[in-house]
């Protein structure tokens, strides 16, 4: 991935923050699913930098379907690659002391396309990342849940780790947040039967240098739109209220709690001063625009596009700000940070 000055800068903030302890890094492996993903590339280019400005002498194995679209975003870094998919059991041959499971399709419209798709990969991938922590007999595992384990929250109500959910069964696209749930809970079993410390980081929605131009996920859009000086058009009302995260925000709360004392804990991990409505979400966008000639239209359109249905997602994230963590990116500064991304990967095949 091409890296500018900010997004240097943020990974640098991230190696100096107090409270995450590299030292627990040094001379240790750590082993990467969905390492070409949006959070999985972010924490290899941050645990690739600390390797050089500290020496720490890191071994990073990084789990992918290619070597040729890995080699692609991480050049020449060294990086060990072991190629396979997740649905399958595999092997490797050294010793693993971290694993970081961030292997997962977060694309709404496949979760109503391709629901038995997104089960496989969230219930096989993980039971064998787990058989897998189980054999090496890893120090920590991090698993990457997501905030749509609560389900459909109807009011602005704090949301905490013990929150209870009202997920429907009936619904297909409920498959990726049903999954996941019963992930979680397949990780506590073999924490239990298999002595295995993992913890589980339910992520609110993350974005920022990385995202594809042609990721159908609605911040995408919107920063498109500002971009072409597009009209943003909603396919709801707007009325879907959550928080959002800044991908390096995402990658410092993951090393957080890797490199803690915490073990078989969850984590709701989201910048609380994000919580919005999708249609004022647009509007900041809107604002964005080079020519501030881009307007915000509704057009209720929801079975189509496979959006999730209205909620209120207020994630309470005292727990891990227990931990010393604290979110560094506003919306306003998460987008600008995407927007400038994709002017300057435009400028790249301009250039080429």
């Amino acid at each position: 991935m091409h890296f500018n000055k900010d997004y240097e800068a943020d990974i640098a903030n991230i190696i100096s923050a107090d409270f995450i302890n590299f030292e627990k890094l040094r001379n240790k492996t750590i082993f990467i699913t969905g390492a070409t993903g949006l959070i999985g590339t972010s924490i290899i280019n941050t645990l690739v930098t600390a390797n050089k400005q500290l020496n720490l002498n890191c071994h990073i194995i990084a789990f992918v379907r290619s070597a040729e679209k890995a080699q692609s975003i991480f050049g020449n870094a060294e990086i060990e690659y072991l190629i396979g998919d997740i649905t399958k059991p595999f092997q490797l041959s050294h010793d693993v002391d971290f694993i970081i499971h961030a292997a997962s399709d977060t694309s709404s419209k496949h979760f109503v396309d391709q629901p038995l798709q997104i089960i496989d990969t969230t219930i096989d991938g993980t039971k064998n990342i787990l058989n897998f922590a189980a054999e090496k007999r890893a120090s920590k595992a991090i698993f990457l849940s997501t905030m749509e384990v609560y389900g459909r929250p109807e009011n602005d109500e704090k949301i905490s780790e013990t929150h209870s959910t009202n997920l429907q069964t009936t619904e297909i696209r409920n498959c990726y947040p049903i999954s996941k749930r019963m992930a979680e809970n397949i990780c506590f079993c073999y924490a239990q039967t298999e002595n295995i410390n993992i913890n589980i980081l339910r992520l609110t929605q993350t974005f920022g240098p990385g995202v594809r131009y042609d990721d159908g996920r609605v911040f995408a859009d919107f920063a498109r739109c500002a971009i072409e000086n597009r009209d943003i058009i909603l396919h709801t009302t707007g009325d879907t209220k959550r928080q959002y995260l800044y991908v390096l925000d995402a990658v410092s709360a993951i090393l957080a709690v890797l490199t803690s004392d915490s073990k078989n804990q969850i984590y709701n991990v989201a910048n609380e001063s994000t919580y919005c409505s999708i249609l004022e979400m647009a509007n900041l966008v809107a604002g964005l625009g080079e020519h501030s000639k881009v307007k915000v239209e509704l057009e209720n359109d929801l079975q189509k596009y496979g959006y999730a249905p209205t909620l209120c997602m207020n994630l309470d994230t005292a727990k891990i700000q227990k931990l010393g963590w604290k979110p560094s990116k506003n919306l306003k500064q998460m987008f600008v940070s995407l927007i400038n991304y994709y002017k300057s990967q435009q400028m790249e095949v301009t250039n080429e």
